[in-house]
C-alpha cells in the first residue's frame, strides 16, 4: 500500500455522514507526467475547490471524510478498477505525456498502490458504521464547456438510487440554486465511487458537482459549505423521514 494514497479524517464516532472527495489533489509524482505545470492548476488535474468544501463540511458535520491525495491524472479514483479510462492519455484536449506509454503492468501498479488503498480505506469506513449511514461525493465542474456556459450552479448525480438526489435537489432550488438534475455528467457509471460504496451497498448516496467559479479560493469554498449545510440537514432529514 502507498503510506500517502489518500487523505483521511476521522470524524466523530457514531457519524452516519461519510464524505468523499476522489479528484481532490493536483499532485503528481516527480516529473508531473511530462505536462506543462500551468496545466496543473486546472480542472484536468483536480477538482477545483471540492477538497475544501469537503474539508469544511467534514470539520463542521465531525464527519469521516477520505480525500484522493494524487491528481486524477495519475489515477481516477471515480472509475472502477475494469475501467479503461482509469488513467487517461488525452484529457480535455491534451496529451498526458507520462500516461501514454503506460501499460498494463503500469496501470496494475497505479491501482495497487492508489486506488486499491483508497477504496479499502473507505469500505471498511463504512463497515464500522451504522447500517443509516450515507455517502456523499464532493466534485466541481468549469463554468463552460467547449465555449458554452453551463447553466447550473450545482449538480446532482446519481444511478439508480434517487433517495437522497430528489431531496437533495429540492432543497437546493428553494434555496434559490440552479439545480442540475444528473448535470453536467450522468452518474449512471458502474464501477465508480459511489456505485461501490452506495449502490452495492444499499445505502442512501448522492453526488455534488458544484460549478467551479462558486468555489475558486479557499474563502469561497469555505462559505459555500457553510451555505450547504442547512440544505444538506433538511434533504437528509428527508430522506430518513
Amino acid at each position: 500500500m502507498t503510506e500517502n494514497a489518500f487523505e483521511a479524517i476521522p470524524g466523530t464516532p457514531g457519524s452516519r455522514l461519510l464524505l468523499l472527495c476522489d479528484h481532490a489533489s493536483n499532485a503528481l509524482p516527480a516529473g508531473g507526467l511530462g505536462l506543462d505545470p500551468a496545466l496543473l492548476a486546472t480542472h484536468i488535474a483536480h477538482d477545483i475547490g471540492a477538497a475544501v468544501v469537503t474539508r469544511t463540511l467534514a470539520a463542521a458535520y465531525g464527519a469521516p471524510a477520505f480525500l484522493g491525495a494524487w491528481s486524477r491524472l495519475l489515477i481516477d479514483l471515480n472509475r472502477g478498477a475494469d475501467d479503461p479510462t482509469i488513467v487517461m492519455k488525452l484529457s480535455d484536449g491534451s496529451i498526458i505525456p507520462g500516461n501514454a506509454a503506460a501499460d498494463a503492468a503500469e496501470v496494475a501498479r497505479r491501482i495497487a498502490g492508489f486506488h486499491t488503498p483508497y477504496h479499502a480505506a473507505i469500505a471498511a469506513a463504512l463497515n464500522g458504521m451504522a447500517s443509516d449511514a450515507v455517502v456523499i461525493s464532493i466534485h466541481s465542474f468549469t463554468p463552460a464547456w467547449k465555449g458554452r456556459p453551463r447553466p447550473w450552479e450545482v449538480g446532482v448525480l446519481y444511478d439508480r438510487d434517487r433517495r437522497l438526489a430528489d431531496p437533495l435537489m429540492r432543497r437546493l432550488s428553494e434555496a434559490g440554486f440552479t439545480v442540475g438534475d444528473n448535470e453536467p455528467y450522468s452518474g449512471a457509471l458502474e464501477g465508480d465511487t459511489l456505485y461501490q460504496h452506495g449502490t452495492l451497498r444499499g445505502l442512501p448516496h448522492a453526488l455534488i458537482e458544484i460549478r467551479q467559479d462558486l468555489i475558486a479560493s479557499d474563502e469561497m469554498a469555505q462559505a459555500f459549505a457553510m451555505r450547504l449545510m442547512p440544505i444538506l440537514d433538511a434533504a437528509l432529514s428527508d430522506t430518513h423521514n
